[in-house]
């Protein structure tokens, strides 16, 4: 490419690396007015739309593959693969679930779970991108996860506030995807840290001269650029320079500052637990107006001591999960937020020889609740050890549909990526309408 550079005029040279930036950079969206082709780019998206149920999700993430067996689906006639987990009933007609999970069995009324969920990919990384993404691992290209279609589609809640948030240590979160930077999702690693870097430095904060004097110089040296190259992304990371300065002067920070909540409230999301700490400040940010926030908790890879680790997260889990609920319903919010509780895949019905149990896509459980859903019912089924999907398939892209369904997110409308391939935010998964009511 260098030799194909240097053999070349000035012009061409500048034509072939503007080229390059919009190649590089350019994220198409066509509306589907636009053509038969744009419309056979779509085929097999699901054309339902609805009046949105949702305006906002919080989505809890298990890191590791969450064992169903010991949890939200567990088989209490089949001591062989039950093992050690006993079973609760709960305030949900014909719902039993594991006994490690008590404070749940009193919110089950408020809960659908799917226990029919399929997976293609039986590995961490893959699983847990499809799961966020609908797409496959590729090395070509990256996909955006729901909280960055929610931002292409939909305003943000709060103009001083990021769209999206993504607390935990997970650095495989897929982001923006192939959309633009400022569709990304603000990383809060710890809750009880707020955001990172969000205080002006001493020398500044004594003037607001002083700090709007050093950001007209960095505008300035990157004007030249941004004209040249005046595409999405390059527009984008100036816009990210815009929101920071934003929410860094904005009185809605404090939507990051779990101190001022009551104590006792604290303790019962779990006060030693990151997970739980994690869910009160999802609560926080949904009120002041962020529209997507996931958690993340693991790690459920439990090949070994299944019957020990499972009990010591669920702990935390049953905590975090029961306030969230119990919390968002007393603030009237339960009705507008979707609660979603997904992992990449269950574990087995078999257990291994260091009593622990092995990766299993092939059917597990995952839940919802609030958002227009309706609580108190179970969708989808499995045989009698829970080892394969016998009723009601869900696959990977369908719950990700209904995600979107419940937020009014136009599930056929294609969007291209840089190389302008077609995509949609849940590829051809149709949505699970018979859960909503």
């Amino acid at each position: 490419m260098n030799a194909f550079i240097n053999s070349t005029d000035g012009s061409s040279r500048r034509q072939f690396i503007s080229g390059a930036a919009k190649t590089f950079l350019g994220v198409g969206l066509m509306s589907q007015m636009q053509g038969k082709g744009l419309l056979a780019a779509g085929a097999g998206a699901s054309p339902l739309k609805q009046v949105a149920t949702a305006r906002n999700v919080i989505y809890l993430y298990m890191t590791g593959g969450m064992s169903h067996l010991d949890t939200f689906d567990p088989r209490p006639d089949n001591k062989e693969v039950n093992g050690e987990t006993e079973v609760i009933k709960t305030n949900a007609d014909g719902i039993r679930i594991s006994n490690s999970l008590p404070l749940m069995a009193r919110q089950m009324d408020k809960v659908a779970l799917i226990h029919s969920l399929n997976s293609t990919q039986g590995a961490h990384e893959q699983g847990n991108y499809y799961m966020h993404t609908s797409y496959t691992l590729r090395s070509s290209i990256r996909h955006p996860a729901m909280g960055a279609w929610l931002q292409k589609f939909q305003e943000r809640g709060n103009p001083s506030l990021p769209g999206s948030v993504m607390i935990g240590n997970d650095s495989r979160h897929p982001g923006a995807g192939f959309f633009e930077a400022k569709f990304s999702p603000l990383m809060v690693n710890n809750p009880e840290d707020g955001v990172a870097n969000s205080k002006l430095n001493k020398w500044f904060a004594d003037s607001d001269d002083r700090f709007n004097s050093r950001l007209a110089i960095a505008h300035k040296l990157d004007v030249g650029f941004a004209e040249k190259y005046n595409v999405k992304n390059v527009r984008a990371y100036s816009d990210m320079y815009d929101d920071a300065v934003r929410m860094m002067k904005s009185e809605e920070l404090k939507a990051f500052d779990l101190s001022s909540e009551d104590d006792k409230l604290r303790a019962r999301y779990g006060r030693d637990s990151s997970f739980g700490q994690g869910c009160l400040l999802a609560r926080r940010l949904v009120e002041h107006g962020v529209r997507h926030v996931e958690v993340s908790f693991g790690n459920w890879d439990t090949h070994n001591a299944n019957f020990i680790r499972v009990p010591e997260l669920c702990d935390e889990l049953d905590a975090g999960l029961s306030t969230l609920l119990q919390d968002l319903e007393s603030r009237g919010l339960l009705q507008e937020t979707l609660v979603v509780l997904a992992t990449e895949f269950g574990r087995t019905p078999e257990i291994n020889q260091n009593d622990g149990r092995d990766h299993h896509p092939k059917a597990f459980t995952c839940l919802m609740a609030g958002g227009g859903i309706r609580g108190g019912q179970a969708f989808g089924k499995k045989d009698e050890k829970g080892f394969e999907v016998v009723e009601n398939k869900v696959n990977i892209p369908d719950f990700n549909a209904t995600v979107a369904y419940a937020l009014g997110i136009p599930l056929d409308t294609v969007l291209y990526s840089p190389s302008k391939r077609p995509f949609t935010v849940a590829d051809k998964g149709q949505p699970i309408t018979q859960i909503f009511g």
